[in-house]
């Protein structure tokens, strides 16, 4: 299987009357990583060569906010089994709010085409991101068991924002979610870096040590 490369895919995606706009500013800020990674790096490239890096993200959070309003909608565009009807009417229907935006548009086609759809939501997230590097903010990603107080969460904020991770002039961005599955402690994503102080990781460590030893 040939690998994916951002570079054909942000071509396929780009209008045509957008494709005089290409620079060399339009790497995306952060390098990004799996599938959706790559997806969302060729849509912030096509954006930023047609000069329409806001309207697409607001596009997206439309969409964004569609695929939370119907569930079911994810899991239809999932489906192996869609053929080109299907798909061609699936991007119809979901781009009705977003009609005049011809760079997202062009990217669901592109997903349908690549029986990438079920991709979307990561794109979105991943797209934004993007964005969000691209305006100087870096991404911190606070796993938990439960839902954190808002002081822990000012605390974890004033701590990381001293630290290595974010530079000088960047702005913090804490993304806070929850994860039962982590039984307790946390998990600290920032970029490509993982902090990994949740209990089920302790246990998961013991567990190897005691069968080590064994």
């Amino acid at each position: 299987m040939f690998p994916i490369r951002s570079a054909s895919i942000a071509r396929a995606i780009v209008p045509r009357v957008g494709r005089a706009y290409a620079t060399a500013s339009t790497r995306p800020p952060i390098q990004l990583f799996g599938v959706d990674g790559t997806y969302a790096s060729a849509l912030y490239t096509a954006s930023a060569k047609t000069q329409t890096l806001e309207r697409t993200e607001k596009s997206l959070q439309t969409l964004k906010t569609l695929l939370q309003k119907d569930p079911k909608l994810e899991t239809i565009i999932s489906s192996p089994t869609l053929n080109a009807g299907d798909k061609s009417q699936i991007i119809a229907e979901i781009t009705k709010p977003i009609a005049s935006d011809k760079v997202v548009k062009n990217l669901l086609q592109v997903l349908a085409e690549n029986n990438r759809l079920g991709l979307l939501r990561g794109v979105i997230d991943k797209y934004a991101t993007l964005m969000g590097a691209h305006k100087g903010e870096v991404e911190a990603v606070i796993t938990s068991a439960a839902q954190l107080d808002s002081k822990i969460v000012s605390r974890l904020e004033a701590t990381i924002s001293k630290s290595q991770y974010v530079g000088a002039g960047k702005k913090l961005k804490i993304v806070p979610k929850v994860n039962p599955e982590i039984l307790g402690g946390l998990i600290v994503e920032i970029g490509e870096r993982t902090i990994d102080l949740s209990v089920s990781a302790k246990m998961s460590r013991l567990n190897k040590l005691l069968t080590d030893a064994l």
